[in-house]
């Protein structure tokens, strides 16, 4: 670079792949190095260290908030965010603008809806701004259509455990009374440390939060984001290797909640600029696993992945000997004492769980006439995982099932994405389906017996795929729908007696008839027997598995095949399996109905192959198939 008389610092980052270096540079410097140089692997723009501006004086700081506070523009919409936490700094100018007094609530009797942690107000600042360095140092403008809510769930004395469904209920309905029609993303990065989350068993909270979700007291299905729990800093020093650590810490309670989302974090940060981590390097590379984020790996097959996403989290430093958080690896977001300050930072899962709540209303204003199922399932089916991440936890590029195993169980399906989420193209195009179907039914001697399916004809432009013959497409299919939890706490320790009922997936094979089709589904959806079952499965080509994906309560699997393979595989079925609407018929949920989201996309890596057409020509209502019963 000094041939160039480029501007550099010399300290410079290393990783098992590749070295950061930090440069001065203008157009015509970039282009010079890469003509000198092929070992560069990109370029990305070093933005201002958090440090900076939580060190500004108070008087800068104002200055930096009035700057944004020029370029927001709030839009209304029925989306909006609702904050469990440890209350709200609602005066805080970055905040005030999306958020009203009718819309502050505690669940304690003092009245006290002030953040004395700071942890409620950084979420906020999260949910509206995502990170705000970048929107600091930018000219643009914000638009935000949404606004925030907040239930004051947690304060200085310690909850009584036993109280904490009871609380995160109470929080929620507070402010469905006061706005019952809003699209809610519910948002609650509060966690604690117990046996039976350690293991994946349902706990009193957790099956709470399965309650609210499915709307068991009052019929309103909810979307609700919860944190996967941190990792502490303290806690590594006893690893070599910071995804020992990962693999090893597991997920909080309740994070193994089957309805809501859980949330683990990525890490997309790496400079640090601020001197008291002189000699400190970042822990992981960017586009990897966040040190912070906690994971199922060590949990049974039979509990639910989690987390299922990832967001931005940040990253931990660390000196050869000691490891720490650090406000330039972390989010810029609102501080709750403004007096002293405007600017605070937040990491970990609490962050990326804010941030998927921002996501998730920012569907929701794409789609505000959807199910809550929906939104979910569109959060899962977008994600997708970095080539790092695949390099952290795979082998080679055809690992077996037990390597891909440990990839779904440690960075779930993936870092969602928003455009991929609500838009469709010429080449990649997501189907909808929203539908209600009975599962079980009293049959003529008295027993419960599974009463019907679906069968969704898929309208696959057959003469396009064929056209494309050898070249591969994709095919992703997510299936979302509610649980509800036994009642009585009654076999909380088994997925298919804790379950009200479960819901598979299936493709018809592209050299099956529709007839056959139908008699193989019937065959799984009667079966009690769920290794026999899997058997049936369609296709080995499935990326993830029946044994990885059919757990929980949302499935979601993809396969990259041939084209004219996939050509004539034009049909998919939603059949139920057992849980204790079958299994305890003296509680007569027999005839109850389940709903479900079923989102089908298939792409291609050619631009000009226009699959959008002919498929929105003919999409047509599912089919309704009644299982025989004997």
């Amino acid at each position: 670079m000094e041939e160039f008389n480029i501007e550099y610092k010399r300290e410079h980052i290393t990783f098992p792949e590749r070295i950061v270096i930090l440069i001065y540079v203008n157009y015509n410097d970039l282009v010079a190095l890469l003509q000198c140089s092929k070992y560069i692997a990109e370029f990305r723009r070093c933005m201002e260290p958090n440090s900076f501006f939580i060190k500004e004086a108070l008087t800068e700081q104002h200055d930096w908030v009035d700057d944004i506070r020029c370029r927001l523009r709030p839009e209304e919409s029925d989306a909006t965010i609702c904050l469990l936490d440890s209350g709200l700094s609602s005066a805080h100018p970055l905040i005030a603008p999306f958020i009203d007094k009718d819309n502050i609530y505690t669940v304690f009797n003092d009245g006290d809806f002030s953040d004395y942690k700071g942890h409620g107000t950084g979420m906020a600042g999260v949910a509206l701004y995502h990170d705000l360095n970048q929107l600091l140092v930018s000219h643009e403008v914000i638009n935000i259509p949404y606004r925030i809510e907040s239930s004051k769930i947690l304060r200085r004395e310690p909850n009584t455990p036993e109280l904490y469904g009871a609380l995160t209920a109470q929080g929620v309905l507070f402010n469905e009374i006061e706005n019952p029609d809003k699209n809610r993303s519910v948002c609650m990065a509060i966690t604690t440390s117990s046996d039976e989350a350690a293991h994946g068993i349902p706990t009193s909270w957790s099956g709470a939060i399965d309650e609210i979700v499915a709307g068991v007291n009052n019929e309103n299905k909810r979307l609700m984001y919860v944190s996967a729990g941190n990792i502490h800093p303290l806690d590594m020093e006893y690893t070599s290797n910071y995804v020992d650590m990962n693999i090893n810490s597991c997920v909080e309670n309740p994070g193994q909640s089957w309805n809501a989302l859980t949330v683990g974090a990525y890490n997309s940060k790496i400079n640090i600029d601020d001197t008291a981590f002189y000699g400190y390097q970042p822990v992981a590379d960017t586009d990897e696993l966040s040190p912070y984020s906690k994971t199922s790996i060590m949990w049974d097959n039979k509990w639910p992945v989690k987390p299922e996403i990832l967001m931005e989290g940040g990253n931990m430093v660390w000196n050869g000997t000691s490891y720490d958080s650090c406000d330039d690896l972390s989010l810029l977001t609102t501080k709750h004492t403004v007096a002293s300050g405007l600017f605070s930072t937040i990491w970990g899962t609490s962050a990326a769980t804010a941030q998927a709540s921002k996501l998730s209303a920012e569907i929701y204003c794409k789609y505000p006439n959807s199910w809550p199922e929906t939104i979910r399932a569109l959060m899962v089916h977008s994600a997708r995982w970095t080539d790092k991440m695949k390099r952290q936890f795979l082998s080679t590029n055809t690992p077996n099932k037990t390597e891909i195993r440990t990839l779904l169980r440690t960075c779930g399906y993936g870092i969602p994405d928003l455009q991929r989420a609500v838009s469709c193209q010429n080449n990649y195009v997501n189907m909808i389906i929203e539908e209600e179907l009975q599962p079980f039914t009293l049959n003529r001697n008295s027993q419960v017996v599974t009463n019907e399916l679906h069968i969704h004809k898929l309208p696959w432009p057959k003469e396009v795929l064929e056209l494309l013959g050898p070249e591969e497409v994709e095919l992703r299919v997510t299936l979302s729908y509610y649980i509800e939890p036994s009642p009585g706490n009654i076999g909380w320790k088994e997925k298919y007696t804790y379950q009200s009922c479960g819901l598979r997936f299936e493709l018809k094979n592209s050299m099956e008839s529709l007839d056959d089709f139908k008699k193989r589904i019937n065959q799984a959806a009667r079966s009690e027997d769920a290794s026999w079952r899997n058997e049936l499965s369609s296709s080995a080509s499935w990326y993830l598995g029946v044994n990885n994906r059919n757990v929980g309560s949302i499935h979601s699997d993809f396969m990259c095949v041939p084209a004219v393979d996939i050509s004539s595989a034009n049909g998919i079925a939603v059949y139920p399996v057992g849980g204790w609407w079958k299994n305890r018929k003296r509680l007569k949920r027999y005839n109850d109905k389940i709903r479900y989201s079923l989102i089908i996309s298939l792409s291609t890596r050619e631009n000009d192959v226009d699959l959008y057409t002919p498929i929105i020509t003919e999409i047509q209502m599912p089919t309704m198939v009644a299982i025989s019963h004997t």
